[in-house]
């Protein structure tokens, strides 16, 4: 099984949702319940900017910048810096904040929802127009997560790490997610092997990021288990293709939960070079 080199050391506590953008010069992605946005350059150096009690999707804007969700909605970060925060989505008594999400090909910026308890059924996967108007277009979720598209955006690919599955949907610009369906099924009688963060590369091949299995796995476009890669942390929570030529599989893990001395690697940065190359990241047109 070839195995992912970790680039960084224990640098957070629950990272995830990586993002490349030639517009930020390097890979962005967030310690989510520390509220930060981290930024990792290409000679290994690392910045932070704090945007609320919760930092849990970054994705870049066509006009720069970056939208952002955090624990209760969703906040516009301006090409030289300045945040703004729309309006939130519930509040904070009813124990629920953002999780994970991306953008479609339209433009369009989705993110899930959960419960802090986990509570089942609590969440919802929420779309952000760029117009500003908000929309729930999954309900019912339990812990949303993955969010990607297939090279020619017909597809949209969608994990609700319970299920043990990874889902798809018909993807149509004025109707929206249509017939969810199994993909595949990530989980095994382990149980250890939670499907978190998705990716898809230029041959519409799924790379799933397995929460607790230490590997990140990449399904063909027919659902076939095509590699495995080895993580050196159990937690592994997303990842996203990277690099100048998008050729780098960058990936985050998390030590939530975990004792000081456990498992001493969660919370840094891996980078894999699986000879496929990634998609352009899809930005938000608002």
């Amino acid at each position: 099984m070839p195995a992912a080199e970790r680039v960084t050391d224990r640098i957070v506590h629950h990272g995830e949702g990586p993002c490349w953008s030639e517009q930020w010069g390097g890979l962005r992605f967030v310690d989510m319940l520390a509220g930060d946005v981290v930024t990792l350059t290409g000679d290994g150096a690392t910045s932070r900017a704090h945007v609320g009690d919760v930092a849990a999707v970054v994705r870049p804007r066509t006009g720069g910048g970056a939208v952002l969700a955090v624990e209760r909605g969703f906040a516009l970060e301006d090409a030289d810096g300045s945040l703004t925060h729309l309006p939130e989505l519930w509040g904070a008594g009813e124990g629920i904040r953002m999780n994970e999400g991306g953008c479609d090909p339209d433009g369009r910026f989705y993110t899930g929802s959960m419960a802090y308890d986990v509570a089942e059924g609590r969440g919802t996967l929420w779309r952000l127009d760029p117009d500003g108007t908000t929309t729930p277009v999954v309900t019912g979720v339990t812990i949303s997560n993955g969010f990607g598209f297939s090279p020619d955006g017909r597809l949209a690919y969608y994990n609700d790490t319970p299920t043990g599955r990874t889902d798809v949907f018909d993807y149509d610009r004025d109707a929206g997610l249509l017939d969810r369906r199994p993909f595949v099924t990530v989980n095994d009688d382990s149980g250890t092997n939670r499907p978190d963060g998705l990716t898809v590369d230029a041959e519409g091949g799924v790379w799933v990021a397995l929460f607790g299995g230490s590997a990140v796995r990449r399904y063909a476009p027919d659902g076939t288990l095509d590699e495995v890669v080895e993580v050196g942390a159990r937690q592994v929570t997303a990842c996203a293709f990277g690099g100048p030529d998008l050729a780098d599989l960058y990936i985050t893990t998390s030590r939530e939960n975990l004792a000081e001395d456990d498992d001493p690697a969660a919370g840094s940065v891996f980078r894999y070079r699986p000879g496929v190359r990634g998609l352009p990241v899809l930005p938000f047109a608002g």
